[in-house]
């Protein structure tokens, strides 16, 4: 059976992302870029309550992650059950 997407806020997709590798660049007004050392993408996280799942998921492609290794970050960070 598939995962589902959890509804998560910003600040915990940067914290799953950053067990990811991925580091915080800089922040410009309600988005935070990250980096990640030899990759040339960026990722724009908005710092919204909650993020929409389509573009979770998007971000979740662009970070160059599976479904299942972003859960098991978040789980890791206790932001699942």
């Amino acid at each position: 059976m598939a995962r589902k997407l959890p509804v998560i806020s910003g600040k915990q997709a940067l914290k799953a992302f950053a067990k990811a590798g991925w580091h915080l660049d800089r922040i410009s007004g309600s988005h935070a870029i990250m980096r990640k050392d030899g990759s040339p993408i960026t990722l724009s996280v908005p710092l919204h309550n909650e993020l929409r799942k389509g573009l979770l998921r998007n971000l979740i492609k662009d970070a160059e992650l599976d479904l299942d290794e972003f859960l098991n970050y978040l789980m890791i960070l206790g932001f699942l059950n």
